[in-house]
C-alpha cells in the first residue's frame, strides 16, 4: 500500500500537528508530529532525563520532575505550533499512581525495586501461575501490577487510595483531570483477560481482594480522554480546548504501530532499556508451551495482539557504563562499541535475562560473577565485557525471534529492530548473524511516531488501518539492512 492510502478525511493538501509526550525508563521527550498526505516527520521539542529516586523506603520515579518537564515540553511545542491538533502520552509500563481524593498519596514506586517478592507469593498462593496465565496470558515478570496491588494492599494502602492510575493515564489526569486507563497499557498489568480489552477482570480482582473500584474505565487508541485544563493550557499556551488523545499509552504498543512491517512474515524487537521481541497476532497465544516459553500476551492497537518475550535489553549496556562512571570518569560509549566490535579474542555468551541482572548494581561484577559459576572466560577489558553483552543480547534475541515462531506459526523472514537499539550496528548485524534472519534497522523514534500517526488518525488528519500507517513510516524513514553472514569476526563461548 502507498504512503497516501493513509491520507484522511480532510483531502489531498492537508496536513496538521499533534505533539507526543513519550517517556522512556532513562528519558523523556515532547515531539511534534507533522504529518500529512505522505507526510511524516518529527521534531523534538524538549528531551530531559528520567532518574529515580531512592528512599528509605524503596526506589520511585521521580513523577513531579516529570511532570514539570512535560509541561515544559508542551510549552515549547506550543511556541513551535499554536493550533496543535492533539496530545499523546505513552511511558513504561505496569507502574502506577495511587490517589486519594484527587491527591497524589506518595511518588510511584519503581518496577525495579525489590518489594514485590512477597506480593508474587501472595498473588501465586491464590491463583497459581497456571491459571493467572490462562487468564491474562501475562510472562511471569515480579514487577507486573498484579503482583505490585498485592503489596499494596498486604501495606493497607488499599484501604486508603480510591483511585490507581498507571503512569501515562496519571499525566493525563493531571492534564485534563479525567481519569482512564487506556487498553493497551492496562493489559500489562495482569488485571485483563487475554484478548479482552474492553474491561478489567472483575472476577480476578476479587480473589485477590483488590477493589475494583480504584481502578477506571478502559478506553481504547483514538478515543477523546478530554481537553486541557484551564490551568494547564494557560500555563503552556495552547487552547483549552486542545484535546488529550488515548494512544498506545504503552510504549511498546505505539512502537509497534510504526514498525514498517509490510508482510505478515516478519518479528520486531523494540529495542531499548528492555528489548521487547515478537510478532503480531490477531489472537492470543494461550498454551502451556507458550507459558513454558515465557511469552507474553498484550494489547495491541487496533485490537492486535502483541505476542513477545521480555529480554533484558540494553539496562545491561548503560548500567556497566554507570558503574564504570562512578569513579569521575566519562565513558564514550559510541568508540567504546567500536572497540568491542574489533574484538576478536573469544567472548562468552551468557544468559542475559538471568533475574540477578533485573536491579541497579554494579553489572560488570555480575556478569563476571556469571561466567564464572559456569566455567566461562570473563572478559578482561571494558571492549570485551561489551563485546560479551552485545553477543548476549543478540543471541537472546535470536533464540526470542525463533520461540515466537515456533509458538505463533509465523514463518519469520525479516527481523525489525527500532528504537534506540536500531543505531547500535554491532547488535543489528550479531542479531542478524545468530539468527539467520535479516534485520531491518529503524526508525529509531519508533515509539513517538506510533504515537502521532494514531493521534492523526483519531483527528481526521489521516485515514487508514495499521498497514497504512506502516505504508506512511516506510516510506518517510530509509532503514538499514543487515544480512546474515556466514561467519563471526569473534570466537564466543555459548551459554
Amino acid at each position: 500500500m502507498s504512503a497516501a492510502a493513509a491520507t484522511g478525511p480532510g483531502g489531498p493538501g492537508s496536513s496538521g500537528t499533534v505533539a507526543a509526550v513519550d517517556l522512556g525508563a532513562t528519558s523523556g521527550r515532547v515531539m511534534l508530529g507533522h504529518v500529512g498526505p505522505g507526510e511524516l516527520r518529527l521534531v523534538p521539542v524538549a528531551r530531559f532525563p528520567n532518574t529515580p529516586v531512592r528512599t528509605p523506603d524503596g526506589l520511585h520515579w521521580n513523577i513531579l520532575e516529570l511532570y514539570r518537564s512535560i509541561l515544559a515540553g508542551l510549552s515549547g511545542a506550543a511556541r513551535q505550533a499554536p493550533q496543535l491538533s492533539s496530545i499523546g502520552i505513552d511511558s513504561w509500563a505496569v507502574d502506577y499512581g495511587l490517589l486519594r481524593q484527587g491527591r497524589l498519596l506518595g511518588a510511584p514506586f519503581h518496577y525495579r525495586d525489590e518489594r514485590t517478592a512477597a506480593g508474587v507469593e501472595a498473588v501465586h498462593a491464590t491463583v497459581p501461575f497456571a491459571d493467572l496465565y490462562r487468564a491474562n496470558g501475562l510472562q511471569f515478570l515480579p514487577f507486573n501490577t498484579v503482583y505490585q496491588l498485592a503489596t499494596e494492599r498486604d501495606a493497607g494502602m488499599l484501604d486508603v487510595a480510591d483511585t490507581a492510575l498507571l503512569v501515562p493515564d496519571l499525566i493525563a489526569h493531571w492534564l485534563t483531570g479525567e481519569r482512564v486507563a487506556e487498553a493497551t497499557n492496562a493489559s500489562t498489568t495482569g488485571l485483563v483477560r487475554a484478548g479482552e480489552p474492553t474491561a478489567w477482570d472483575t472476577e480476578l480482582l476479587t480473589r485477590l481482594g483488590i477493589p475494583s473500584a480504584i481502578l477506571p474505565a478502559l478506553v481504547q487508541p483514538g478515543d477523546r480522554i478530554g481537553t486541557l485544563l484551564p490551568a494547564v493550557a494557560s500555563e503552556v499556551g495552547l487552547d483549552a480546548s486542545t484535546p488529550v488523545t488515548a494512544i498506545g499509552s504503552h510504549d511498546t504498543a505505539s512502537a509497534v504501530v510504526a514498525v514498517p512491517m509490510l508482510s505478515p512474515d516478519a518479528a520486531y524487537i523494540s529495542c531499548g532499556t528492555w528489548g521487547l521481541v515478537g510478532v503480531e497476532l490477531e489472537h492470543p497465544v494461550l498454551t502451556e508451551a507458550s507459558r513454558a516459553a515465557n511469552f507474553t500476551n498484550e494489547g495491541g492497537v487496533d485490537g492486535r495482539t502483541r505476542f513477545l518475550h521480555n529480554v533484558m535489553g540494553l539496562w545491561l549496556l548503560s548500567e556497566s557504563v554507570r558503574t564504570w562512571e562512578r569513579g569521575g570518569e566519562t565513558i564514550d560509549l559510541p568508540g567504546l562499541i567500536a572497540q568491542a566490535a574489533a574484538v576478536t579474542a573469544e567472548v562468552a555468551v551468557f544468559d542475559a535475562n538471568d533475574p540477578r541482572f533485573m536491579t541497579p548494581g554494579d553489572m560488570p561484577v555480575r556478569i563476571a560473577a556469571y561466567l564464572s559459576e559456569h566455567g566461562r572466560p570473563v572478559p578482561r577489558s571494558r571492549a570485551e565485557f561489551v563485546r560479551s553483552i552485545i553477543e548476549s543480547l543478540a543471541q537472546a534475541f535470536a533464540d526470542a525471534v525463533h520461540t515466537a515462531s515456533e509458538l505463533s506459526g509465523v514463518d519469520v523472514r525479516t527481523i525489525h529492530v527500532v528504537g534506540g537499539g536500531s543505531q547500535n550496528a554491532l547488535l543489528c548485524q550479531l542479531t542478524a548473524d545468530r539468527a539467520g534472519i535479516a534485520v531491518v534497522a529503524g526508525p529509531v523514534e519508533a515509539t513517538a511516531l506510533g504515537n502521532v500517526l494514531v493521534q492523526a488518525r483519531a483527528v481526521g488528519i489521516i485515514g487508514g488501518d495499521l498497514e497504512s500507517m506502516r505504508a506512511l513510516v516506510a516510506a518517510s524513514f530509509e532503514p538499514t539492512r543487515y544480512e546474515p553472514r556466514p561467519s563471526r569476526g569473534s570466537a564466543a563461548v555459548s551459554r
